[in-house]
C-alpha cells in the first residue's frame, strides 16, 4: 500500500503496511502550486510502483476543508482553503486517474486519529480525540470507532473560546481571528512573538496563551464528544513538550471539577497525552486510510477506481 500525507507545508510519501514495515518514505515541500506538487508526488509513485509492483490501496491524508460526502460531484476536492493555489484541487481525482484499485481520502487529522487507534496510543479505545497543532490546528474525532461526520468533517480547529484574562490580541486566522487556529498555531505564534515555535524560548509568555487556548478546546471537547483521551500532537507541539502540564493545569481549572478525568483515564496525565505514534502519526494516517480503501471500510471515504 502507499500513503500520501498532504500537509499545508510539507508532504510525506510512504510505502507499506504498518509502522514496522514502511518500506519507503519521502518528504517534500507543499508549494503554492498545487499542480507541481502533485507532478512530483506522482513521479515518486510511479518510481515505487516500478519497483514495488502496483499498489493495492492509495491512502490520502489531506489538509482541508474536504468535500467528503461521496455523493457530491466535488467529492474529493479541497475547499476554501487558506492554502494559496490549493483551492478547488481535485485531490482524490488526480491519484484515481492514475494508480492502484482503491484510493482512500480523508483530512490529514482524521487519518492521524485512524493511525492511533490502529497503532498507537487511541488502540484500544472506543471514543478519543487527536489534536494536531502545526501550520494549523485540526482535531479527528472518533466516536464508537469511527470518525465523527456530519454534512461536512469537523473543524474544531476553528471554535472561538473563551480567552485568557487580559489577552485581547486579535487572532492571527484570516477567516476567525482569535479562534483557536488563530491563537495557536505555528503561523499565529510567528505572528505573535516575531519567532518561529521552534526558536521561541519556553519561558516566552506566548506558550501561556497557546496553552491556554489549547486548554480550552479541550474543555469543549470533553463537555461535548467525552473522548476516553484526547492525543495532541503536530509540529509545534512536538518540539515544546513543556505545553503538556500547562495544558492539563489550564484544563483542571477550566473544568472546576465539573466531570471526572479521574474515571476516564486515571488523571490528566494520561487523559491529555502525546500521540503514541509521535511526529509519524499523520504519514502512518494516510497508510490506515490506505488499508480502509483497500478493505472496503467504511470507517475512511474511500472510491474505487478499477473493477
Amino acid at each position: 500500500m502507499c500513503g500520501v500525507e498532504l500537509g499545508g507545508t510539507k508532504c510525506e510519501c510512504l510505502v507499506g503496511t504498518a509502522p514496522d514495515d514502511i518500506r519507503e518514505r519521502i518528504t517534500l515541500k507543499t508549494e503554492s502550486d498545487a499542480a507541481a506538487t502533485l507532478r512530483r508526488i506522482e513521479g515518486i509513485l510511479q518510481d515505487w510502483s516500478a519497483k514495488h509492483g502496483t499498489f493495492s490501496a492509495i491512502g490520502l491524508a489531506c489538509f482541508g476543508p474536504l468535500e467528503l460526502r461521496p455523493e457530491s460531484a466535488n467529492f474529493g476536492k479541497i475547499g476554501m482553503t487558506p492554502k494559496e493555489g490549493w483551492k478547488n484541487v481535485d485531490v482524490a481525482g488526480f491519484f484515481a486517474n492514475r494508480f492502484a484499485d482503491a484510493v482512500g481520502i480523508t483530512t490529514d487529522v482524521i487519518a492521524a486519529a485512524l493511525a492511533e487507534g490502529r497503532w498507537g496510543a487511541g488502540k484500544g479505545l472506543a471514543d478519543y480525540a487527536y489534536v494536531t497543532v502545526g501550520t494549523g490546528v485540526g482535531v479527528g474525532l472518533i466516536a464508537a470507532g469511527r470518525p465523527v461526520f456530519g454534512w461536512h468533517h469537523p473543524e474544531v480547529g476553528h471554535i472561538r473560546i473563551v480567552r485568557a484574562p487580559g489577552d485581547d490580541w486579535p487572532g492571527n486566522c484570516r477567516l476567525h481571528g482569535a479562534c483557536v487556529e488563530g491563537l495557536a498555531s505555528g503561523p499565529a505564534i510567528k505572528a505573535r512573538s516575531g519567532t518561529p515555535p521552534a526558536n521561541l524560548p519556553a519561558d516566552s509568555p506566548v506558550w501561556d496563551t497557546v496553552a491556554h487556548a489549547l486548554a480550552q478546546l479541550a474543555h469543549n471537547l470533553v463537555l461535548t464528544l467525552a473522548p476516553q483521551r484526547i492525543l495532541i500532537g503536530g509540529g509545534v507541539v512536538s518540539e515544546q513538550t513543556h505545553l503538556f502540564p500547562r495544558i492539563r493545569e489550564y484544563l483542571r481549572l477550566s473544568l472546576n471539577d465539573y466531570v471526572d478525568i479521574e474515571r476516564a483515564a486515571g488523571g490528566l496525565e494520561e487523559y491529555i497525552a502525546p500521540p503514541g505514534l509521535g511526529t509519524l502519526a499523520g504519514p502512518l494516517g494516510a497508510l490506515a486510510v490506505a488499508a480502509d480503501a483497500c478493505s472496503g471500510e467504511s470507517a475512511s471515504h474511500f472510491m474505487r477506481t478499477r473493477p
